[in-house]
């Protein structure tokens, strides 16, 4: 399964979403912000991952900015912050992250956590932005079927996407069921498992065998079961790896191999834990 990082799949709506992205979580310090970003837009990348929680935006937005790339090429996702939830509040949040992502509109707007209470609200708010066409695609992050079917029960609009934690510890099958039934695309972060993954032996010998890396190994498995991935950045180098990690392809034994892998093991914080998703 060969693909490049200009390749991605299409949303519910026709919308067109990379496969591969870059996860900004765990940078916030302005220059490191701008030269990652700058280095990862060089090396390719279109499409760059923040929210208002990770505070960085403002850095984002510079780098962009200093890229001098056609907006119309980059792929932008922002999410709220579960502080903000709430009609008001969440169109003033997103008026927010605009401003200081230094953009016209946002490709991609999410909500961080669910936070029960407020969802319909806060969701009716999603699709006021987006019917404004002040964002290209609306989803959520960190959903249960519970959670998307409350949304769904009264909304206009499906969420396109639901962000959460999969790799071979946790591939959530009941719950990627469910969003395939009801053409909500599923993304992974956190492909890594938080390097817990890189402590099987079974990745760690597919590692060897291709002459790739476990994160590598990890990301192509989650590519190959058709779901576009946002690893967290931490150095340049593994921007240009993650590059490298498209050109080959995982053979049926080996993805089937890591299938097995599956605990349904969390390791991200919970709702009750929010950080850094």
């Amino acid at each position: 399964m060969m693909m490049g990082l200009e390749e991605g799949t299409v949303l519910s709506n026709g919308v067109h979403i990379p496969w591969i992205g870059l996860d900004s979580c765990s940078i916030n310090n302005p220059e490191t912000v701008e030269r990652g970003v700058l280095a990862a837009i060089k090396a390719g990348y279109r499409a760059i991952d923040t929210a208002a929680s990770y505070q960085n935006e403002r850095g984002i937005g510079n780098a962009l900015s200093l890229s001098g790339m056609d907006r119309k090429q980059l792929f932008i996702t922002a999410k709220l912050n579960s502080i903000s939830h709430g009609y008001n509040n969440t169109l003033a949040a997103f008026n927010e992250s605009r401003k200081k992502l230094g953009v016209d509109y946002i490709d991609l707007y999410l909500i961080q956590w669910p936070v029960r209470g407020e969802l319909e609200e806060t969701w009716r708010a999603l699709e006021i932005l987006y019917n404004r066409g002040e964002v290209r695609a609306i989803g959520v992050c960190n959903f249960e079927e519970n959670d998307l079917k409350l949304i769904m029960r009264r909304s206009q609009i499906k969420p396109h996407v639901n962000q959460i934690e999969y790799h071979p510890l946790k591939s959530q099958k009941q719950l990627i069921h469910f969003c395939k039934q009801n053409q909500i695309q599923i993304q992974a972060r956190n492909p890594y498992s938080r390097e817990e993954l890189f402590q099987q032996k079974v990745l760690l010998d597919i590692a060897v065998k291709h002459e790739k890396t476990p994160a590598q190994i990890a990301m192509k498995w989650a590519l190959q079961n058709g779901i576009p991935v946002v690893p967290a950045f931490s150095s340049i180098n593994e921007v240009q790896e993650n590059i490298q990690m498209m050109s080959f392809t995982l053979p049926i034994e080996d993805m089937v191999t890591l299938h097995f892998l599956n605990n349904s093991r969390m390791t991200g914080p919970n709702t009750g834990q929010y950080f850094c998703e």
